[in-house]
């Protein structure tokens, strides 16, 4: 989750007030929703003024899209060691793709939640700026992980016919399911549990 940042001459850092701005939209719709998170909240948990606010946002719904576009750009800063690593096999990738999703989950005092999955489950049936926000971000990461199953489909013998898009969506449902069922019940353990029993299925996809 991004951090808090200092009040300083944000008008002379037009980048950082946005970011800022998105950062304390990040902070406040995770821990209380869309809907729960005003304007002035915002501002002032970014430490500025509403005039601040509307220099660079037309709405709060134009903010919340940015902060959704914004945690799928930082969620693929991290997924990128695994997706981008031509140095091993594919399978080898979702392995550690796999691992990173774990790593999520070992934050000290931190649940392992998605702004895009929440969202989607607040927003999707009602404000169709956000669905679509929300669904460019699922499908973004949904190519990737296709991709990679595509490949090991490629570099290994598979057990049966899978579709790696299907598979690929499947293992999105897991994750975010995970994740929202982790947060209701308080438990972290559970979301690695079924992590891992996502691994043994993505194996048993393939002969070895």
């Amino acid at each position: 989750m991004p951090k808090k940042a200092a009040s300083k001459k944000r008008e002379r850092d037009p980048e950082g007030t946005r970011q800022a701005l998105i950062d304390a939209t990040v902070r406040l719709m995770l821990q209380q929703g869309f809907a729960g998170t005003s304007v002035d909240m915002i501002c002032k948990e970014a430490g500025m003024t509403k005039g601040g606010f509307f220099h660079h946002f037309e709405s709060k719904e134009a903010l919340g899209k940015a902060a959704v576009e914004w945690w799928g750009q930082m969620g693929a800063s991290f997924y990128n060691a695994a997706w981008q690593n031509t140095a091993i096999g594919a399978l080898e990738r979702l392995h550690q793709m796999l691992d990173i999703m774990s790593g999520f989950t070992m934050r000290k005092d931190e649940n392992c939640v998605c702004m895009v999955g929440m969202m989607s489950q607040e927003l999707a049936s009602t404000n169709p700026v956000m669905q679509a926000a929300c669904a460019k971000e699922l499908q973004s990461w949904n190519d990737q992980v296709a991709l990679m199953l595509a490949e090991a489909k490629k570099q290994l013998k598979p057990a049966t016919n899978f579709d790696p898009k299907a598979v690929a969506w499947f293992l999105n449902s897991l994750w975010q399911g995970s994740m929202l069922v982790g947060k209701a019940v308080d438990s972290q353990a559970m979301i690695r549990a079924n992590l891992k029993l996502a691994r043994t299925f993505v194996d048993s996809l393939f002969d070895k």
